[in-house]
């Protein structure tokens, strides 16, 4: 497009005034807004321009510095449709003849204003939309219309200044990731030894195998009932009282171990051999009492008799019966051994060490053993408690038992004993086999004996009033009953024994 948009602020060509061989130019449309788009005058209806060097027409001013007439504006070209400045040679030889006539004048349209937002009849309109024109003559050439500059003013809303931007810095650059290298493997953290968590689990292992273990022994021991209840029984008395029994029974030996153990095969019904009397107290040491197996004593519903008469008479309830009425004391707890039990528990141990006051030859017990301190095996162990070969007989065999039974204590309860258990495992497996127990008697309660008598304990014997001998029973030793009941009280009143009372 020729003309420029009248709405900027920039200078804007005003149309030529008409002059001869120039038509005049077209009237123009009115500017919407009421402006002259030709000029800073009134927008309306104005006349054709009049020809060069003609009058100025009636209604439109003459252009302040505009040509005069008869005058030629070197700004408008030639008059001829030639512009002076490309007019060359030719112009020169055609104004030195001035007879003869020049070349066609061309054709030029005016500049039209066009405008997409205006309908045709109310003013200029887009290129697109404007009519067709039919041709006019050619009147010469026409130029577009000067334009003249007009201020300009920005309708646009002024922004209000805002206050100062919250910048964030920017995030740290991260490393570049290096290429053809294989990705960085994470670092292995080291691994942190708890040796107190693996000490606490083999703890916690060795716990159970041992829970587990007594359970599985407490089922091998065998049980009777042993603490039968009767009629006037004896009440219940302070701390706990143990009968210990070794009975001479040989059932389930092969006569090879009759041989070796020097039983001297059958001799009837079974008897008892060793009657021991624990009693542990609430506070102060256990004390350990042997009972002779021929005390003349009072045999309920059999008269009176030798107190291991009772075991074959009645078993095992009417020995508990016959110590209780002769002792004022309540048995809580009753354990049994044979022969071969008894054997087999030392054997388990490696044997046992006592010391003897003097030597004993006993060939009827298997045992020939010198004075002094020794070893003994399972079976001189046997012997050693059964013999009678010494001068007091029977007296001196309850103090072998004592010395014998505080030797097996020492080192069952040892803790070379109790801390293996390739040693602990037998014996204890030995023991179960071999004990026989009452019904509410378990291994753990002959784990709680044993402990008891693992420390200070007094070994004694009844009091001793002498020996007779009786009609059907032969020699018998009879208790010294002065003695004997205050020795009994004190025990039932779960108090220590007075010293002249012991017998050591």
């Amino acid at each position: 497009m020729n003309g420029d948009d009248p709405r900027i602020a920039r200078t804007r060509r005003v149309p030529p005034q008409a002059g001869p061989g120039v038509p005049a130019t077209p009237p123009h449309r009115r500017d919407p807004h009421g402006r002259d788009p030709y000029g800073p005058g009134p927008a309306d209806h104005r006349d054709s321009a009049p020809p060069y060097g003609g009058a100025p027409q009636q209604g439109r001013p003459q252009q302040h510095g505009g040509p005069q007439r008869g005058a030629h504006d070197p700004r408008q070209g030639d008059p001829r449709g030639v512009d002076p400045r490309h007019q060359g040679a030719r112009g020169q030889a055609d104004r030195g003849r001035p007879g003869q006539a020049g070349p066609p004048q061309r054709h030029v349209e005016p500049t039209k204003v066009l405008r997409r937002d205006q309908h045709a009849a109310d003013g200029p309109m887009a290129y697109s939309q404007a009519r067709e024109e039919s041709p006019t003559l050619d009147r010469g050439p026409r130029y577009a219309p000067t334009q003249r500059p007009e201020p300009f003013a920005d309708q646009r809303p002024v922004q209000q200044a805002r206050g100062p931007r919250r910048t964030v810095p920017p995030p740290p650059p991260s490393a570049p990731p290096q290429r053809n290298d294989p990705a960085p493997r994470p670092a292995r953290r080291a691994r942190k030894r708890h040796p107190f968590r693996w000490f606490l689990v083999l703890l916690l292992v060795l716990l159970i195998g041992s829970v587990a273990g007594v359970i599985h022994l407490d089922g091998k021991l065998t049980r009777i009932d042993a603490l039968g209840g009767y009629p006037d029984r004896v009440g219940d008395t302070p701390g706990t009282n143990w009968l210990l029994v070794g009975s001479d029974g040989r059932s389930g030996l092969t006569a090879e171990q009759e041989q070796e153990l020097a039983t001297g095969g059958e001799v009837g019904p079974e008897r008892t051999d060793t009657i021991m009397l624990v009693h542990i107290p609430k506070s102060g040491a256990t004390t350990l009492i042997s009972l002779p197996r021929d005390s003349y004593v009072s045999i309920p519903g059999h008269g009176r008799d030798k107190l291991n008469a009772s075991f074959a008479l009645g078993g095992p309830q009417l020995l508990v019966q016959t110590v209780e009425v002769a002792t004022g004391l309540r048995i809580d707890n009753y354990a049994q051994i044979g022969f071969a039990g008894f054997a087999d528990v030392v054997d388990a141990l490696d044997g046992i060490d006592v010391c003897l006051p003097q030597a004993i030859d006993d060939p009827l017990a298997g045992i020939n053993l010198p004075a002094g301190c020794q070893h003994l095996d399972g079976p001189e162990a046997l012997g050693f408690v059964r013999t009678r070969a010494t001068a007091l007989a029977d007296v001196d065999r309850m103090n072998n038992q004592r010395l014998f039974m505080s030797a097996l204590l020492q080192k069952a309860t040892s803790t070379a004993t109790l801390a293996n258990p390739f040693r602990l495992w037998p014996l204890a497996s030995g023991a179960a086999k071999s004990l026989t127990v009452d019904e509410g008697d378990h291994l753990w309660d002959l784990g709680r004996l044993g402990w008891a008598m693992r420390g200070e304990t007094i070994a004694t014997t009844v009091p001793i009033g002498g020996f007779d001998d009786v009609s059907g029973s032969g020699n018998v030793l009879l208790w010294d009953k002065d003695k004997a009941v205050p020795f009994f009280e004190a025990l039932a009143d779960d108090k220590p024994i007075p010293e002249e009372l012991l017998t050591r």
